[in-house]
């Protein structure tokens, strides 16, 4: 299955704890990977997105930090930041090769999901530490999980369970990736056919027995993700991928970006040096972001086991 280390260097681990979690996604070079962000939903939470912004200074980071929890789990980011300086990776204060403190860079995004399981069990400092540490651990079957894993373990798709999911596609010498927390308040499901709307070639599901469900929560939730490649896109580029990527939201998910929702996607590129593609080039990055957003999204959702009183995608399949 594809998935967002697809692109090379990349590292990806996950902390699992039941009802809620972290997910990090980390570069495999200390230097760490070019970045950029696009927030589209009404109810964001986030760290280090201004820093991102093509104008200011600092132009790489060394892990991207997603977690459960609501506005709480940004905590799950501190400790990954320590965890990062013990392996002593991070932004030179003084410059590269002075003696002097590092500053890892890490921006982190977190989904509504305090109502799936215990309200007050949330991410914290220690867990994002182990996601961290897990990522640099290289372990490959925690790279490629998806489901109900990492931030995705309290994660709901409208009425049904959501997830981690990822994809990945060429485009011609390059690669771009995605890895979603799909956590939407919309549907991922046509109410009339029963179709998922950014996959109508799976099965559908009883619209009947679909439409009996009822919403797990208060409708508070987000979709959060990193979109990836190996191009040598500049800072400018890598933030269009995350703004293009957010089409793939939009075709997964009815209505998308509603004032309820956070989402918010990062765009990184893992290149050694950001020299910059030509114009059709980042064309069809663009295009193929949208499109691994959305196979990610849908990947998330028929990954998901059910739990927590809510049912998956593949329980409510039609007979």
């Amino acid at each position: 299955m594809s998935a967002l280390v697809d692109v090379p260097g990349l590292l990806v681990g996950h902390a699992s704890l039941g009802d809620t979690g972290v997910t990090a996604v980390v570069a495999e070079s200390p230097a760490g990977m070019v970045a950029g962000v696009d927030v589209r939903g009404g109810g964001p939470g986030t760290r280090e997105t201004d820093l991102l912004e093509p104008h200011n200074t600092v132009e790489r980071v060394h892990a991207i930090v997603l977690a459960g929890g609501s506005a709480f789990g940004l905590a799950a980011a501190d400790g990954a930041m320590r965890e990062l300086e013990r392996a002593g990776r991070g932004f030179p204060v003084l410059g590269e090769g002075r003696p002097g403190p590092r500053v890892p860079i890490v921006p982190a995004a977190v989904i509504f999901d305090l109502f799936v399981g215990d309200a007050d069990h949330r991410p914290t400092a220690a867990d994002g530490a182990a996601a961290v540490a897990s990522a640099l651990a290289g372990d490959p079957a925690g790279a490629t999980a998806r489901g109900s894993v990492g931030a995705g373990c309290g994660a709901t798709a409208g009425v049904l369970r959501g997830g981690v999911g990822q994809a990945s596609a060429p485009v011609g010498e390059y690669t771009v990736s995605a890895l979603v927390v799909a956590n939407p308040v919309g549907s991922v499901i046509d109410p009339e056919t029963g179709l998922l709307w950014g996959d109508p070639g799976r099965p559908a599901v009883d619209t009947e027995r679909f439409g009996a469900l009822e919403h797990p929560a208060a409708r508070l939730n987000t979709t959060i993700g990193v979109v990836a490649t190996d191009a040598p896109v500049t800072t400018a580029q890598v933030t269009r991928l995350a703004m293009v990527g957010h089409d793939g939201i939009a075709r997964a998910v009815r209505p998308a970006h509603s004032p309820l929702d956070g989402d918010t996607l990062f765009a990184v590129g893992t290149a050694a040096e950001a020299s910059g593609v030509d114009v059709e080039t980042l064309h069809a990055l663009s295009a193929a972001a949208a499109d691994v957003v959305q196979q990610a999204l849908v990947d998330a959702v028929v990954s998901a086991v059910p739990g927590h009183g809510v049912a998956c995608w593949a329980e409510i399949l039609r007979d």
